[in-house]
Formats: structure tokens, C-alpha cells, sequence
């Protein structure tokens, strides 16, 4: 073996690693990974190569598997997800959600009145919606904006397409109304 072949083996080995990572990250994370997250799992600096790294890993997994797909969403994050056709049997063997129903429902709430301000959202769905808008924050399917003393908060594209809405406030309002018994009674 040259010098030179040696050199190409350890390079695609550690591409092959970095690919492997980041899968592990992607599936162990439940929610979408940023570039810095998909870095840091990869053991590397550079934000640039985890993208790509990220893309390659996407597009041979998802010619490769049948069910399970990696998504690129606007915000260059990064998911592993069911691919839509197949969650109907997957949920019957699922065991704990990505979101309690009680964040569900602030999130709910967030989506259909958006934007909406951290002191409504506390009045509205009680003191845990603070918590509740950390952890939606995290997942990336919330941002919050400074807005005189408070914070105002809106979706995120992310949430748009993980729930299969459209990213048009007017339609999501309509789909979310279909779909959310909480918001035919927004008092309670």
C-alpha cells in the first residue's frame, strides 16, 4: 500500500467517522441539530464540514432507507425523522412523545395566536409556560424577539414542516383549528 493510498484510507475514514457521529447525534437528539451541535458531535471545529458532512450522511441514508429519512429544514438544521407515509404504524409503537401535552398545548397556543408575549402566554396557560417556551425554544420549534420588557414569540419554519403545516399564518391558523380541540375553546 503507497503513502498515498494510505492517506486517501485515512481521510474517508474520517469522513466515514464524522458521518457516523453526527448519525448517532441525529438519532439519539429526537428534535433538529444546528451546525454547531452537529460539530460538536462530530468532534470537529469546523461548522462548514459538519454541513457537508450532514448532506452526504442525507443523501446516502435516504436513497438507502425505506422509513426513516434525514431532513436539511431552512435554518441549516438537521433531523432524523419518520418519513410521513409510515407514522401511522410507527405511533402504535411509540412510548413517550416528543412534547407533553402540556407543552403541546402552549406550543398550540403559540401557533395560532402568534406572536404572542411570555406575560400573555404566562396569564393564558398558567407560570410552567415559561418552562414550556424553554423547551420549545431548544427544540427550535419557537424563536423569541425582545419586545419593550418582554419577549413576543412565534414558530419557526422547523415547526412548520415537522407538523406538516403551512408556513402561511392565515392556512396554519385553519389547519391548527382542524386539528386542535384546545383551539375551537381558547379560554381554557
Amino acid at each position: 500500500m503507497t503513502s498515498e493510498s494510505r492517506e486517501r484510507l485515512m481521510i474517508s475514514l474520517n469522513e466515514s467517522e464524522i458521518q457516523a457521529r453526527i448519525e448517532a447525534a441525529l438519532y439519539a437528539a429526537g428534535r433538529p441539530l444546528s451546525p454547531k451541535e452537529l460539530a460538536s458531535a462530530a468532534g470537529i471545529t469546523s461548522k462548514r464540514k459538519a454541513l457537508k458532512a450532514a448532506r452526504d450522511l442525507a443523501r446516502i441514508l435516504n436513497s438507502n432507507l425505506k422509513a426513516i429519512e434525514i431532513v436539511e429544514l431552512a435554518d441549516q438544521k438537521f433531523a432524523m425523522q419518520l418519513r410521513k407515509q409510515y407514522s401511522k404504524i410507527a405511533k402504535r409503537f411509540s412510548t413517550k412523545p416528543l412534547l407533553s401535552s402540556s407543552v403541546l398545548k402552549t406550543l398550540s397556543y403559540v401557533a395560532y395566536f402568534q406572536p404572542v408575549s411570555r406575560l400573555e402566554l404566562a396569564e393564558k396557560r398558567g407560570k410552567q409556560a415559561y418552562q414550556h417556551l424553554k423547551i420549545l425554544e431548544e427544540i427550535g420549534f419557537i424563536s423569541g424577539e425582545p419586545f419593550g420588557r418582554t419577549r413576543v414569540y412565534k414558530t419557526t419554519p422547523a415547526f412548520s414542516e415537522y407538523f406538516g403545516l403551512s408556513s402561511d399564518l392565515e392556512t396554519m391558523r385553519k389547519q391548527l383549528f382542524k386539528k386542535n380541540s384546545l383551539l375551537k375553546n381558547p379560554k381554557t
